[in-house]
């Protein structure tokens, strides 16, 4: 009975540290082939669908949430630095660039009394970074600007900024655009001040007194993400506190960018569209909300599938059962970039042209009340990030999961964990994914390096792009590997080479299918297998 209690002991223990805990879960070859961005602590990683580190960047300061990993192959960074006048907000402050190498080439502090960096910047085509900042705004010009009173429990609020930064040299910028949303408020409360107005015939403007109850204090509205469409000129950004996004037109003036009149569009820095929460400007009532503490909207780029439409990641904070879905909205237009709105109502869509979610009986795994975001990518795959779970994750055209991962890295202490050990607050604010013919990647040696977690199990993966139906019963095991190497087939093999990292023959076999690697250095090595004309490449790693 021992015996059989340790047997059964030892074949739970096997079959539960088959399964990987961290780093790749699941890679087939469904999954779009390309690199993943993300960025945790101060640290900021691109991998492969194995989870093995194709480049990394360090930085002396934590995140600012936003990065970008730009055509020239220079990463763009947001980070945070102290700023004492902005305590109750999630901190920003500095933006930064890198080269490829991972040196240091820009920097620049947007952080002083009266304003800060927060949350998200965006990279513009010319060359320019638009910023997101908070910018203070006193009691004294929160009144003037027609909030009740009552409604201010701070000192108080919190105005929302966008400047176009020109970088300068190593760490200067200048200013060349920008907009700031106090520009734009209506209030019903008070007549004598310039602003007051009847707040449903004016959707184009922000109601000051429009409060969501679970956030009054000076964080009221709590932008959590700017976008850009360059052919449009138009501006994206999300209010995760109003349960709204916007969109403004950036072909203004910062003259313009401040009134209701200029621009390509003729509205100045006027809303130009709103969706999510008609009640912020007294279209409907909470039965007509549609988004729940948003993250990330944005135009699905040109030449991908539902290009033009907009994409965000709705959390689902704040509604019962709560569960968080991938939204894509088709916005109503006369022409590109002009919406459409019937009078005396609220903007349209009544509802999503799609919606994914893995809601089940009232219960969901995918559920992330803050951060995320998601992707559209062009095998028409959409990649997923679940931020406050650090997971990341592909689904195709018919909802399978075709790619998943697993962040092992602690966002609070930047702790990594071993492979067979869950992964604690990791949480991951957004993920991009770039395929293998992005510009960044043109030239470069992308030599994959071990994955991030410790003691990592690749058994399960392979090599990207890979896919020949003579091997599909190919089995490689284990990996990593000790000393021997076992390989299985039901095809017969005729030949084995092996190649370390740098593509140098150090090993061949033409006899067998366990190979003695015992001698070989720790690191990774590629197999090159071949069987009746036709050969694949595996990777594996030698401990």
């Amino acid at each position: 009975m021992k015996q059989i209690l340790l047997f059964s002991l030892l074949l739970f223990s096997s079959l539960t540290f088959s399964q990987n805990t961290v780093g790749t879960i699941l890679n087939t070859q469904e999954a779009y082939n390309g690199y993943t961005l993300f960025s945790v602590d101060k640290l900021t990683y691109l991998i492969n669908n194995c989870g093995e580190v194709i480049n990394s960047w360090t930085s002396n300061y934590p995140p600012g949430s936003a990065f970008y990993l730009l055509e020239d192959g220079s990463l763009l960074r947001a980070s945070r630095i102290e700023n004492l006048n902005f305590p109750s907000f999630p901190k920003g402050g500095r933006i930064e660039k890198y080269n490829w190498d991972g040196d240091l080439i820009w920097s620049y502090n947007y952080s002083d009394d009266t304003v800060v960096q927060h949350h998200d910047i965006y990279p513009m085509p010319n060359g320019n970074i638009l910023v997101l900042a908070l910018k203070q705004m006193t009691y004294a010009q929160a009144i003037a600007a027609g909030r009740n009173p009552s409604l201010l429990i701070e000192d108080g609020l919190y105005d929302q900024q966008i400047v176009e930064l020109q970088p300068v040299g190593p760490d200067k910028a200048n200013i060349v655009w920008q907009w700031n949303a106090s520009d734009h408020l209506i209030q019903d409360f008070d007549s004598n001040k310039e602003n007051y107005g009847e707040v449903s015939s004016n959707p184009q403007r922000l109601n000051i007194n429009f409060i969501n109850e679970k956030f009054k204090g000076k964080n009221w509205l709590h932008i959590n993400s700017i976008q850009y469409d360059a052919t449009l000129d138009q501006i994206v950004i999300s209010s995760r506190n109003l349960s709204e996004f916007w969109i403004i037109d950036h072909s203004t003036t910062t003259l313009e960018a401040s009134s209701s009149t200029g621009g390509k569009y003729g509205k100045g820095g006027d809303f130009l569209y709103r969706w999510g929460n008609p009640q912020a400007y007294d279209q409907g009532t909470e039965a007509d909300r549609q988004l729940y503490g948003q993250h990330s909207p944005h135009f699905i780029q040109k030449g991908l599938m539902d290009e033009g439409k907009i994409l965000v990641f709705n959390n689902g904070d704040e509604r019962t059962p709560e569960f968080s879905e991938v939204l894509i909205i088709i916005p109503p237009t006369s022409s590109p970039g002009n919406y459409s709105l019937t009078s005396n109502s609220a903007y349209g869509p009544l509802a999503p042209d799609y919606a994914y979610s893995d809601l089940n009986n009232g219960t969901s795994k995918f559920y992330s009340r803050i951060v995320s975001g998601a992707q559209r990518l062009p095998n028409n795959n959409i990649l997923i990030c679940q931020g406050s779970a650090g997971r990341l994750f592909e689904i195709d055209e018919n909802e399978n999961i075709v790619w998943e991962y697993i962040n092992p890295v602690n966002s609070n202490t930047g702790a990594i964990v071993d492979q067979g050990s869950s992964a604690t607050s990791n949480l991951v604010f957004r993920a991009y994914k770039y395929g293998k013919d992005y510009p960044a990647f043109v030239g470069r040696y992308l030599t994959p390096k071990a994955p991030i977690e410790g003691h990592p199990n690749l058994s399960n993966c392979t090599l990207l792009n890979l896919k020949d139906d003579q091997f599909t019963s190919l089995k490689i095991h284990p990996n990593p590997v000790h000393s021997y190497l076992n390989i299985s087939s039901k095809k017969p093999i005729d030949k084995i080479e092996i190649f370390d990292i740098l593509g140098v023959q150090v090993g061949k076999s033409t006899h067998g299918r366990s190979l003695d690697l015992s001698s070989y250095k720790s690191g990774i090595y590629i197999l090159k297998i071949y069987s009746n004309n036709s050969s694949i490449s595996r990777k594996i790693i030698k401990h």
